[in-house]
């Protein structure tokens, strides 16, 4: 009875969630997150659409730029990446406006064949696509006026965060490195989520390869990710990063470009891949940060114990937080934001 109570509640609370973010009104950008820039002031946080080619694919990215911002004087700059399904406009979004309140020139693209951004089949999701976004934004928010390339900075969020970890161990732009609620996509796509998956890593493998034969002669692509689970059914989701991920994506923060789904393909390059591997490349000050409560929070002390090399580095829990949490709920999101303020202020002097 304690059981069928618990989930009622936890029904009942998604439903009032979700009533609560659908009569939110929508934003003239397309931000999904709180205080979200509506209309760009002189003098005030200004926020502006760009687009540039990254090997032939067009990039579809907002620039932020901080108060009184003069084309004429040097700012440092903070290129962000997004999390796994994500786009600009929401969790990384908040986070450039953020830091761009704090005097940064901030950047935030799509990846490439996902969000707002071309590349076809849509949806592919290989690492070296999202690592080479992550260049294709310094290549050009360092020529972007205003922008002192010498004071350049990385922030990755989820898997954002494991990608931005294999571009700065060779990217020595980046002279600053953070990452918050890191997650390493190869070896969850691999393992599972918490090893849950072990036994079967040659059978998604199989898969995975068919699927790639089957898209080189000519047949269809196919897709996973694609679940659209009920509110009943998310309530009922063990794990707070899924059960609470959905909420975000599907409902509170949701974006008509935001998607879990991905080309099943795309599983030979995320399984053989891991976030961890070289870690003692990295060599700038190196931040990374996760809640105490976030049951991804494993993948974080695994990278940050292998950065030997880093010049700095500091794991910063947020006390309190699951990984979801830290991408919207104000007292976390302000606990991240002031420990990155205090971090590159340090190393982008």
């Amino acid at each position: 009875m304690k059981l069928i109570k618990t989930t009622l509640t936890a029904v009942l609370m998604t439903v009032n969630i979700i009533a609560s973010a659908q009569t939110k009104p929508k934003n003239s950008n397309g931000l999904v997150y709180g205080d979200a820039i509506t209309v760009n002031i002189p003098g005030k946080v200004n926020i502006h659409p760009v687009s540039y080619k990254l090997n032939g694919i067009d990039i579809s990215a907002n620039v932020y730029t901080p108060n009184g911002y003069d084309k004429s004087k040097k700012y440092p700059a903070v290129v962000l990446a997004h999390p796994n399904g994500g786009v600009k406009e929401q969790t990384t979004g908040l986070y450039a406006q953020r830091l761009a309140e704090a005097g940064y020139i901030t950047i935030t693209a799509d990846a490439a064949y996902q969000g707002a951004s071309g590349g076809q089949p849509r949806h592919v999701d290989k690492p070296a696509n999202r690592i080479e976004d992550i260049h294709g934004m310094a290549d050009f928010i360092t020529r972007y006026a205003g922008v002192d390339k010498n004071r350049l900075g990385i922030l990755g969020i989820c898997g954002g965060g494991g990608y931005t970890l294999k571009a700065a161990q060779g990217d020595k732009r980046f002279k600053a490195v953070a990452t918050l609620s890191m997650f390493n996509s190869g070896e969850v796509r691999r393992n599972g989520f918490q090893n849950s998956q072990l036994t079967t890593i040659q059978e998604r493998l199989k898969q995975a390869t068919d699927a790639r034969a089957k898209e080189s002669s000519g047949g269809e692509v196919i897709y996973t990710g694609v679940a659209m689970p009920t509110d009943e059914e998310i309530a009922k989701i063990p794990t707070d990063l899924y059960r609470e991920g959905f909420m975000y994506y599907y409902r509170t923060h949701a974006h008509p470009n935001s998607t879990f789904k991905y080309t099943l393909s795309s599983l030979l390059y995320l399984m053989t891949f891991d976030a961890a591997t070289n870690m003692d490349l990295i060599n700038q000050p190196l931040l990374m940060m996760a809640g105490s409560k976030a049951d991804s929070k494993y993948m974080t002390d695994e990278a940050f114990e292998k950065a030997n090399n880093a010049k700095t580095k500091e794991l910063f829990v947020i006390d309190g937080a699951t990984h979801i949490q830290t991408y919207w709920k104000p007292e976390y999101v302000n606990q991240a934001v002031s420990k990155l303020v205090d971090f590159f202020g340090k190393n982008l002097r």
